[in-house]
C-alpha cells in the first residue's frame, strides 16, 4: 500500500432510473473529492442504476402482475453496461482528476441485472468488477447471482483494493476470501443504514486488520418521481436511506463518520504503517490462523448456463 493516502467516501443519492443524470452527478462528486485531495473515492451500492427501495415489482408469492413487469422494464432501462457511455464518462473524469473510483452500479448482463461494483483506475480505466454473490431478500427477484470469477481484489498503486457488498459482509467465508488475498482497503458499499452496521464495520476492520470504507446513500422518497409505487411512504420528505457512511482503521477505530441524514463526502488520511502495526497480535490468514484445522475453499471459475 502507498505510504500515505487520502481517501473519500460519498454519501449521496442516485437520480433514480436515470443513468445519464446520475453519471453526471457522480462526475461532479468525483471532482469535488479530488479537489479536496482524495486519491480514492468510494460510492454506495447501486448508485449508478438505482436502489429501488420500497418497490415490490408486484410479485406476491406465486404471482407476478403486469404492473411489476413495467417496473422491471423501467429499472432495466435505467441500468448500465460496463462498456457503456456512463462508465466511460466517469473513467474520463477519474483520469482528469487522477483519482481511483470504486462505484456501485446496476449492471446489465444480457437480460439479467446484477448488483455490481466497478473499479476504475485513473490511468488504466476499468480494471475490475465485483458482482454481488448473494442478493438479500427480495433483491433476488431483480438481481442475478454473481460467481467466484469476480472475487479478485485489485492491485493498484494505492494498495490492494477489494469490495464486499452490503449483507455479503455477514458471510464469513467471503470475508476470508478477501483477507486471503491481502486486502488493504476493504470497500463496503451498502444499503444498510441501521445502527448495527457500525459495529459490523468495526468488527471487519479488526478481523481483517484492514481499512474499511463503507458508503451508503442518503435517499428520500422525494428523490423518486411522484408515481413511484413505494410501499414505505408517499411523503417526499420521508428518508428511505439515512446514510451512515464511515471510515474505520485496522484496529476497529472510527476515523471518520458515521454521518446520517445528509449528503456528504467524508475523508480520512491513512497510512501503510498502521496496517503492519495492527498485525502484531492478529493476522487472520497468517500467524493467527490454523490451516491444519480450518480452511476456506474458493472456486473462482466463471459459471455459465450453457457451454459449447
Amino acid at each position: 500500500m502507498k505510504d500515505k493516502l487520502k481517501v473519500a467516501v460519498v454519501q449521496d443519492s442516485s437520480v433514480p432510473f436515470d443513468a445519464e443524470k446520475t453519471a453526471r452527478k457522480a462526475c461532479r462528486l468525483i471532482e469535488e473529492a479530488a479537489i479536496n485531495g482524495a486519491e480514492l473515492v468510494v460510492f454506495p451500492e447501486a448508485f449508478l442504476g438505482t436502489y429501488p427501495k420500497g418497490l415490490t415489482f408486484d410479485s406476491p408469492v406465486g404471482k407476478r402482475l403486469p404492473e411489476g413487469r413495467e417496473d422491471y422494464l423501467k429499472y432495466y432501462n435505467g441500468a448500465v453496461e460496463i462498456g457503456g457511455s456512463e462508465i466511460s464518462d466517469i473513467a474520463s473524469v477519474a483520469r482528469e482528476n487522477n483519482i481511483f473510483v470504486v462505484m456501485g452500479i446496476i449492471e446489465k448482463g444480457g437480460s439479467t441485472l446484477y448488483c455490481t461494483v466497478v473499479f476504475i483506475d485513473p490511468e488504466k480505466g476499468v480494471v475490475g468488477k465485483r458482482r454481488k454473490l448473494m442478493p438479500t431478500g427480495s433483491e433476488r427477484l431483480v438481481w442475478g447471482f454473481g460467481d467466484g470469477s469476480t472475487l479478485d481484489i485489485v492491485e493498484s498503486e494505492l494498495g490492494a483494493i477489494g469490495t464486499v457488498i452490503c449483507w455479503e459482509n455477514y458471510m464469513p467465508s467471503l470475508r476470508a476470501a478477501m483477507y486471503g488475498q491481502g486486502v488493504e482497503i476493504y470497500c463496503a458499499p451498502t444499503a444498510d443504514d441501521r445502527d448495527t452496521w457500525v459495529s459490523t464495520m468495526q468488527h471487519i476492520a479488526m478481523e481483517g486488520r484492514c481499512f474499511v470504507l463503507s458508503s451508503c446513500q442518503f435517499l428520500k422518497r422525494g428523490d423518486f418521481e411522484e408515481d413511484y409505487r413505494c410501499t414505505l411512504s408517499d411523503n417526499p420528505e420521508e428518508v428511505l436511506m439515512r446514510g451512515g457512511s464511515m471510515i474505520i482503521g485496522p484496529l476497529g477505530e472510527i476515523i471518520s463518520g458515521p454521518v446520517y441524514n445528509e449528503n456528504a463526502i467524508i475523508y480520512a488520511d491513512i497510512d501503510s504503517d498502521t496496517l503492519v502495526k495492527s498485525k502484531l497480535d492478529f493476522d487472520p490468514v497468517g500467524h493467527y490462523s490454523r490451516p491444519d484445522v480450518l480452511s476456506v475453499h474458493v472456486d473462482k471459475e466463471e459459471k455459465k448456463a450453457v457451454y459449447y
